[in-house]
């Protein structure tokens, strides 16, 4: 099976090395969020597509769900002791990938290029794509004002009440090379658990993979970022709230309506009643959790197939 996922960073990493481990390896085309991007003490920061090379490279810290295992904490001391900004934590590994990315966009280079090269080295088989090479900049509007969302998201800790959400670049953003592709020719594409709205949204905001999502033959399947009546993780939960919609699989199903097929659902909640749905444990705290909740979705898959 030829699969494509669109995803966010943590939850949909966890889905993404679900499927890797369900024999997918050669064939899985990961379309990754990069509203989520911005410039920190003048580097190239990807925190999504970081989170997927880490995940899938068997270097992430499993425990906090982002970030490298053992990292090491010296530049940030050492910044602190100098005045400098710690809002946002860089560590001393994760340094190598934001310093090689700046360096290498300052040339010219494309993000596409330099995340396939970072991949290679670290022998990942899945292909990683960004959602985008133009830059798409996710802006939050709160009570607190419009914040930036790593602001927002780090700085804040999601605190401010959230009343709407922009994608600043996405309506002259081309989607990145090989994306509409994976979408057009895939067996199967995948909506990863992650964010709807801060996450997956972003992707959806760049009209050719809308378009591709619309067009595609094969079955779009959507893994459902509630359980039992709220988020696995992070804010989704608090801005469906803030938002005015229900916390729940029927509010999902009608968020992806435009193109979704069918929805995996966790066991302790109600489905959507407009669209088939599978019911499974879709918790995925360790390996085997990541290949249940993988081998599910491509269960839903084959029977829309049928």
């Amino acid at each position: 099976m030829k699969a494509t996922v669109l995803t966010g960073g943590v939850g949909g990493a966890k889905f993404v090395l679900g499927l890797e481990r369900c024999g997918l390896t050669q064939s899985i085309t990961a379309i990754v969020n990069t509203g989520d991007d911005f410039r920190h003490l003048g580097l190239a920061v990807s925190p999504d597509i970081d989170t997927l090379l880490y995940t899938l490279a068997g270097k992430s810290n499993v425990a906090q769900g982002w970030g490298r295992e053992g990292e090491t904490w010296n530049f940030l001391e050492a910044m602190q002791s100098l005045g400098g900004p710690d809002w946002f934590r860089l560590g001393d590994g994760d340094l190598a990938l934001h310093v090689l990315r700046s360096e290498r966009l300052a040339r010219g280079e494309t993000l596409s290029a330099i995340v396939a090269d970072f991949a290679k080295a670290w022998g990942i088989a899945t292909h990683i794509l960004p959602m985008s090479n133009d830059p798409v900049a996710t802006f939050v509007d709160t009570d607190e004002g419009t914040l930036e969302f790593q602001r927002y998201f780090v700085g804040r800790q999601c605190a401010p009440q959230v009343s709407a959400i922009r994608f600043e670049g996405a309506e002259t953003a081309r989607a990145a090379p090989g994306v509409v592709d994976a979408i057009l020719s895939a067996d199967a594409v995948f909506v990863a658990p992650s964010n709807p709205f801060l996450s997956v949204d972003p992707l959806l905001a760049v009209a050719e993979i809308a378009q591709a999502l619309e067009e595609t033959k094969a079955p779009v399947i959507a893994i459902s970022p509630i359980v039992g009546g709220t988020a696995v993780k992070g804010p989704t939960a608090k801005i469906m709230g803030e938002l005015g919609i229900a916390v729940d699989n029927e509010a999902i199903a009608d968020h992806y309506s435009d193109f979704v097929d069918a929805l995996l659902i966790d066991t302790s909640d109600a489905p959507p009643s407009a669209l088939p749905s599978l019911a499974t444990s879709t918790m995925m705290r360790t390996l085997e959790d990541k290949i249940r909740v993988a081998r599910e979705a491509i269960a839903l898959v084959h029977s829309l197939k049928r």
